[in-house]
């Protein structure tokens, strides 16, 4: 499938981006961002399960962070679209930092005074996220001229698959040969570097604003902006969505042990599947990036996404559902490297942290509420048919998207125009 049917979308160097010193430090503060926030989390759950053998323990984990970060976001996107990116990024960089070596001095005393001080530290560092996840992709794209901004997004979005596919192996890595605290104070060096990299980048202007508009008003501005524009939240609305019942990641565990019977090493194949089909294709569309009608495609690959999740839950042969999850994870690439560019175009800089906001919102809640609404699915209706149930359900969202959204059908992102 070509991201860029057009020709003429390819007139721009793939590595043209990459000349601009500024987005390569940018490019890098992301990656090493991303690294240390995986390996924190992996080595964070790993040492709070050998401290409590209760597997709970990971759900609340999970929550303490999930609930400032959502609950934050739009408060957050607010001061995005206020102040200067960079001073918000420089100063959530920093807290992050901090949380590191907070971390790495607290884990030897860890199994005396307990988990506590832990927890603590992961609910500042979701604070923190509430700040920077509006700000940091704002800021970003002030950082590239508006015709390089979907090569850019490529760029970011196959760094960030990289790093996140890497960021937990290399956290069980560190855990395994210097400890947690080792762990702690690698992910600390990263983040440092990730600070170094924000400082480097020069000042932006400051988005416009109406002085004296209260923060609920500008709030109400940003969702009103989001849901009266159809390729907005159209697109938010298919990566809920599908993600919500087309999602299977949680249910890997089951497959991997009673489905397919191929224990833990065929579980570690089917969890890195669909990131590697995500990354392949997200490094392809640096070269080919999304352009004309990308609404179609956008369109598309979740239709395909949902057919790839049905043949996996219907599959009791361990390499069609390989196959099937390699090709979910092409699909679902697709899809990201389209809704980045998207937010990245279609939104003017003085809504772009606002506009943000309500998506990490939409995909805090389709990743928060998929991996219950799976559990829930496969307990009344088992878990393979839960599965396909779940990939027929996107395919009526995507037929009800494409009826509802003419905009985001006829959607193209060859356009460089402001939104």
């Amino acid at each position: 499938m070509s991201l860029s049917p057009d020709p003429s979308a390819n007139t721009i160097s793939s590595r043209a981006v990459l000349r601009l010193p500024e987005f390569r430090a940018m490019l890098l503060a992301a990656v090493c961002s991303t690294l240390a926030s995986r390996a924190v989390a992996l080595t964070v759950a790993y040492q709070l399960y050998q401290l409590t053998k209760n597997p709970l323990t990971l759900g609340l984990l999970g929550l303490v962070e999930a609930i400032p970060a959502l609950s934050l976001a739009l408060f957050g996107g607010v001061v995005a679209d206020r102040n200067d990116r960079r001073r918000i990024l420089l100063a959530t960089v920093s807290v992050e930092v901090l949380c590191a070596l907070a971390f790495a001095l607290y884990a030897p005393q860890a199994v005396h005074y307990g988990i506590v001080p832990i927890l603590a530290l992961i609910f500042t560092l979701g604070v923190a996220r509430g700040f920077s996840d509006p700000a940091l992709p704002a800021f970003q794209a002030q950082v590239v001229p508006r015709e390089l901004l979907l090569r850019a997004s490529a760029w970011r979005s196959s760094a960030g698959q990289a790093a996140a596919i890497s960021g937990p192996a290399l956290g069980g890595v560190l855990y395994a040969s210097v400890g947690a605290a080792g762990s702690y104070l690698f992910a600390f060096v990263l983040l440092l570097v990730s600070l170094g990299c924000v400082a480097y980048v020069k000042p932006k202007p400051r988005p416009q604003f109406t002085p004296g508009e209260p923060f609920s008003q500008s709030i109400k501005a940003g969702l009103a902006f989001v849901m009266q524009r159809q390729v907005l939240v159209g697109s938010m609305a298919l990566d809920l969505f599908s993600v919500l019942f087309g999602g299977a990641v949680a249910l890997l565990p089951i497959f991997a042990s009673d489905i397919l019977k191929v224990g833990p090493t065929g579980l570690g194949v089917l969890v890195a599947s669909p990131s590697i089909g995500s990354l392949v294709v997200m490094l392809y569309a640096t070269k080919r990036p999304p352009g004309k009608n990308a609404g179609r495609t956008l369109l598309a690959v979740v239709a395909g996404f949902g057919l790839s999740i049905i043949v996996f839950g219907l599959s009791q042969n361990f390499a069609l559902s390989v196959g099937a999850l390699i090709a979910a994870g092409v699909f679902d690439g697709v899809s990201m490297v389209i809704r980045n560019a998207t937010l990245q175009l279609k939104a003017p800089d003085h809504m772009r942290g606002r506009v943000n906001a309500v998506s990490g919102m939409f995909i805090g809640a389709s990743n928060e509420l998929g991996a219950f609404e799976s559990g829930v699915a496969a307990k009344l209706l088992g878990t393979a048919r839960s599965v396909w149930l779940g990939g027929i359900v996107t395919l009526i969202v995507v037929g009800v998207t494409a009826y509802l959204a003419p905009e985001l059908r006829a959607m193209n992102l060859d356009d460089i125009e402001d939104a």
